[in-house]
Parts: structure tokens; sequence; C-alpha cells
């Protein structure tokens, strides 16, 4: 574990809230209340937005908090509103930056135990490269897709953000 992913984590999120204004600017100009796509999801079987935003936000804080072996900060997922979830993402990208490189340096003797894992566990890198990434990755990615399949004006360079491209 180092910077990068933390770095990571905190630009999608960033990012993920970039989406969340253009989706406010495009249910002002359709006339409707942008707090509608908060329940709305891709199949009647998975979370709904609000829940991906939770789910998201909850992968980045865990994965930090676990590795760097402290306590998460705890959020009770009582969000509904896109204003609560925009707030949402800004205290866990506010968490992140609180994390610097020294605090994984001992992430290969660290042991993630998940909640519904009944006491089985994972070694950190494990944690990170199989369930903390690609998990933080589902549900931003469904998060983006709810909103483009609501029509909201995104796509990829929304997604991605910005490159420091260099010449």
């Amino acid at each position: 574990m180092n910077a990068q992913i933390i770095f990571q984590f905190k630009k999608m999120l960033q990012n993920l809230d970039g989406c969340m204004s253009k989706a406010t600017a495009y249910s002002d100009g359709k006339k409707f209340d942008v707090n509608v796509l908060a329940s709305y999801r891709l199949a009647p079987d998975m979370f709904p937005f609000n829940k991906q935003i939770q789910a998201a936000c909850d992968s980045a804080k865990f994965c930090a908090a676990y590795l760097s072996g402290q306590t998460p900060p705890k959020h009770d997922d009582t969000e509904v509103t896109w204003g609560e979830l925009r707030v949402r993402i800004g205290k866990v990208v506010t968490y992140l930056d609180t994390f610097k490189e020294s605090d994984f340096a001992n992430i290969e003797s660290v042991q993630v135990k998940p909640g519904w894992a009944h006491g089985k566990w994972l070694k950190g890198e494990e944690y990170l490269q199989e369930l903390a990434v690609p998990n933080f990755y589902f549900h931003l990615m469904a998060a983006y897709a709810i909103l483009r399949h609501a029509g909201v004006d995104i796509g990829k360079q929304d997604y991605i953000g910005h490159l420091d491209l260099k010449s």
C-alpha cells in the first residue's frame, strides 16, 4: 500500500462529485428535483445511487483505515439527498487527506477481517488488491452508470478526470 491508492481514491471520489454537479445542472435544465436520482438503480436487485455512493466511500475509508491499523470513522448511511451525498464524499476525501505513506509501512503484517467473513481474514495486500480496490471501482462505476442511464451528460473524461499531461 502506498500513497498512490489514496490519491486514486480521492481523485475518483472528487470526479464523482463533479459528475453529481453535472447531474444537478441537468436536473435544473429539465426542471426536476435532482434528489429523485438518489433512488435510481440499474436493476431491481442492485443498490440505488445513494447506496452506491455510500459503498464507494466506505470502501475507500475502510481500506485506508484497516491497512494503517486505524479505526475508520463511522457513517450511519442515512444520506438520501444530493447535498447529503456530496457532503459524505467530502468527509471521506478529507479523511483520506490525513494519511501519509508511513501509515502503511506494516501492510505485510496486517490482517483484515471483513465483517461478513465470519472471523476469516485476508492479508493486507490481498485485501487491497482482491477486495478493497475492485469493490471501490464497482460501486463508483455503478454510480456513474446510473447517472448516464438517467440522461446526465457525462462521459469518460468526467469519470477519469484531469490528466497532468506533459509536453
